[in-house]
């Protein structure tokens, strides 16, 4: 069995991250990698994807954007490239197609069983990301087999579907871009509707993100665990990344010929039982983006930023109560309905009954065991990519103490 002080999970911009501050701190660890460096980036991306902030907010520990577009976005296949470097500038241990099966307590530290053997470690740190596996509702299972059924994660591209119409369920920001992409590629797109938040891309005279950086910079502080609850509760903003900024909300879709329903609630063969709920569910998106620039705006004023006016609010139709697929022609359904987390390979009782850990700013009620790179872990801030290296640098200052306070051999 081999042995080292800590061994990271995932060596995504979580890992690694966290991999270069237990470096800086001159911890032995290893991260282990189900494939390779940035896997879900190159596998589990469709193909015209690009990150939702700017290449200047894409810092790491010790690594910034030094390219000539600041203000461009990277593609998910440029950000991975992006990591890769980052992995071997750092010289990060990763230990590459070691998938992990199973971690367990073991004498004084744990055991982890991996593909390529075992290891033991006085911690672990579970770097797997926020997004693990689609969240797809259990109803799916009672669609017709001839519907082919996908998710952002299987999708590619518009010429690898099967010939007929779309229906996107879910209007967050893989919903809408996916929407967008296939309605443009020539085939009708329906989308269901849930909780979603409408948000413009440039906002007085900046992109939208640099608002939520320079916001979370003064106001993100360590927040307590109700703040931290409701922020993880948010839809993630209607965004897209692209040169050419541009809005991208139900608004546009609706003008692209994308017809609009409302939340999807179960399956009856291949008809859709919708709720009622279309209209209140824009309203309340209008509502909460209004409640965020309206913050946005008080720093706007003190940079001098020239005045907008809010995106304005726009009606829609009444929504049916109803959507058979095969009267609408509908040969695909695409699961853009979020992510949950899978650690059925976790046998320390740390999770809960909604299957996520259970932690305070990273660090597990199980001494030595702590979680890194999900959404808003520990600090009120919105800056994706960006957050893991304050998390990062937090839990491995939470390592040190933990290895300090209990001296002993990596044994």
């Amino acid at each position: 069995m081999r042995k080292t002080y800590a061994i990271i999970i995932g060596a995504g911009q979580a890992g690694l991250a966290m991999s270069y501050c237990l470096g800086a701190l001159g911890i032995d660890h290893v991260v282990l990698e189900r494939g390779n460096v940035a896997e879900r980036w190159r596998s589990e991306r469709w193909d015209s994807l690009r990150l939702l902030t700017p290449n200047w907010m894409n810092r790491l520990p010790g690594s910034w954007y030094q390219g000539l577009d600041p203000d461009g976005f990277m593609t998910s296949v440029e950000f991975a490239s992006f990591l890769e470097r980052y992995a071997r500038e750092s010289a990060a241990p990763v230990i590459a197609k070691a998938e992990v099966r199973t971690v367990r307590r073991g004498p004084a530290g744990y055991r982890v069983e991996t593909r390529s053997g075992a290891w033991h470690a006085r911690c672990v740190v579970i770097a797997t990301g926020h997004c693990d596996l689609p969240s797809i509702p259990e109803f799916a299972r009672s669609l017709p087999p001839s519907i082919c059924q996908l998710t952002p994660t299987t999708y590619r591209n518009p010429g690898e579907l099967p010939h007929g119409g779309v229906l996107v369920v879910g209007a967050s920001a893989s919903g809408v871009q996916l929407a967008e992409e296939i309605q443009n590629s020539g085939r009708q797109v329906t989308i269901s509707v849930g909780r979603h938040l409408r948000m413009p891309r440039l906002y007085r005279g900046r992109d939208i993100m640099s608002w939520f950086d320079r916001h979370f910079e003064l106001n993100g502080d360590v927040a307590n665990a109700e703040e931290l609850e409701a922020a993880r509760a948010q839809p993630s903003p209607q965004l897209i990344g692209r040169p050419k900024r541009i809005n991208l909300d139900l608004g546009v879709l609706r003008e692209l010929g994308i017809r609009l329903l409302g939340r999807m609630s179960g399956v009856d063969g291949g008809n859709m039982r919708l709720k009622d709920d279309l209209r209140s569910s824009i309203a309340e998106s209008q509502a909460r983006m209004e409640r965020l620039l309206q913050r946005f705006d008080i720093l706007a004023d003190a940079a001098d930023a020239p005045a907008e006016a809010w995106p304005a609010p726009f009606a829609v139709e009444a929504a049916p109560a109803s959507f058979n697929l095969a009267d609408n022609q509908v040969s695909t359904v695409l699961w853009a309905t979020g992510f949950r987390r899978n650690y059925a390979w976790l046998r320390v009782p740390v999770v809960d009954a909604r299957g996520e850990i259970i932690h305070t700013s990273g660090v597990t009620p199980a001494p030595g065991l702590y979680v890194t790179g999900l959404r808003f872990l520990r600090r009120r801030d919105a800056s994706f990519i960006a957050a893991v290296a304050g998390d990062a640098l937090a839990v491995a200052t939470q390592i040190q103490r933990h290895l300090n306070a209990n001296p002993s051999v990596a044994a």
